[in-house]
């Protein structure tokens, strides 16, 4: 195995269990006698040791500034049945908080660093996991990662690899980036498209082949359901509403009218589909496909209000050099949402940016409040569910942050 050598005192980190080694902290790579390259593959199993020659673990070597991503500590091989344990370890974490019942068979399995499993998503729809890699590591490995969750999950029969946006653009990936990994023994392009999961005891279809990430965003789950809570006779507007998750338990709650806004028509789409699913007689319900900003100008124009709002727009930021630009982003919309929400009414707030943290991102939202004048008080901050865990040692996890404002 190619051996990663760190320089001296780089492997304080490792010793904390953190799971990346950079670039920078590396002296010198020894290929093993295989390679005919002058460097290792991306994607390769590599072992790291300090300078001490240390054993510090084991994980999957890649180009870029994080090199090496840590799959196992104090070993210099793996397991044979390394896949199947973590995979198991995660599945009995999501059996231990309650998740797998028969009113929800919807979850995130895996969730990166968070179950010691950098670079790799798995979530759960009904009988079927959708295997997304973020690493070539993770890509070369998707074989024994399906087999592993065939094995060890046992309401998966399907299990479907979506990584042709995760994946690095310019990697030398070998395979396909898209598709089935043990696909069903006959399943239908109807069938497909009529896919349906249940969330709480409601029903979303989800479009894996087309739709965001998984086909879904799993980690607002809990936020959607404090949602319900709050929605009883009120007017609710959601704003970036993709699928429609908030909308529907917006709706389930008792909202007295509730209105869906998105800018891709294909998600529109697919929220009246799900409300007339689960609501078959609702007709206080209306889908717009528009433009966020142009939406809330044009409705503030007509001097409409709502007594709930909520905004869950995509990641302004997804790296560190756009944090200034969506900075002003998060403000500019809560500013516009404030000034539409009637006295006393709610604010539900996000941004999923990992590169925003939590207090930029509420001083961009109370400068929004300042900017219009209205009195602001917190009522929740929110985060992601237990299923989307933070590993402790990997603090930079924690991606999902939301509040709660009351507004007077």
């Amino acid at each position: 195995m190619t051996t990663i050598y760190l320089k001296p005192h780089k492997e304080e980190s490792l010793r904390r269990f953190h799971p990346w080694v950079f670039s920078g902290a590396i002296a010198r790579v020894v290929l093993d006698a295989s390679h005919k390259s002058a460097a290792p593959e991306e994607g390769e199993i590599v072992s790291v040791r300090s300078a001490t020659n240390e054993i510090l673990g084991v994980g999957h070597w890649q180009i870029g500034s994080i090199a090496v991503r840590i799959l196992a500590f104090g070993v210099e091989t793996l397991p044979l049945d390394f896949w199947q344990e973590r995979v198991r370890a995660a599945y009995q974490v999501r059996e231990a908080i309650g998740l797998i019942k028969q009113d929800n068979n919807t979850f995130r399995l895996i969730h990166g660093e968070g179950d010691f499993l950098p670079g790799l998503i798995v979530d759960i729809y009904a009988d079927t996991a959708v295997i997304q890699a973020h690493s070539v590591g993770m890509h070369v490995c998707r074989n024994e990662i399906a087999s592993a969750v065939l094995s060890e999950v046992p309401q998966v029969q399907n299990v479907y690899y979506k990584s042709d946006d995760t994946l690095p653009f310019k990697a030398p990936v070998k395979g396909d980036r898209v598709g089935w990994l043990k696909e069903p023994a006959a399943i239908s392009h109807q069938q497909l498209e009529e896919f349906w999961s249940i969330e709480n005891g409601l029903e979303f279809r989800i479009d894996w082949l087309r739709g965001q990430k998984t086909g879904f965003f799993i980690d607002q789950r809990e936020n959607r359901a404090l949602v319900e809570r709050y929605a009883k006779d009120k007017d609710v507007l959601n704003m970036f509403c993709y699928t429609g998750g908030f909308s529907l338990y917006a709706l389930r709650g008792g909202a007295k009218e509730v209105d869906s806004v998105d800018v891709s028509q294909k998600a529109i789409d697919l929220v009246n589909i799900n409300v007339a699913r689960n609501f078959p007689n609702a007709k206080n319900h209306t889908a717009v496909a528009a433009d966020a900003f142009e939406y809330l100008s044009a409705q503030k124009a007509e001097g409409r209000t709502y007594d709930l709002i909520i905004l869950d727009p995509p990641a302004f930021a997804k790296h560190r050099d756009a944090v200034k630009n969506a900075l002003r982003g998060y403000q500019r919309i809560n500013a516009k949402a404030i000034e539409m929400i009637r006295p006393g009414g709610i604010l539900f707030t996000f941004s999923c940016s990992q590169a925003v943290d939590k207090e930029a991102f509420r001083l961009a939202v109370f400068s929004a409040a300042a900017q219009v004048g209205r009195k602001v008080r917190i009522l929740h901050q929110l985060h992601q569910p237990q299923d989307h865990p933070i590993n402790i040692y990997h603090p930079e996890g924690e991606y999902l942050k939301g509040l709660v404002l009351y507004v007077e």
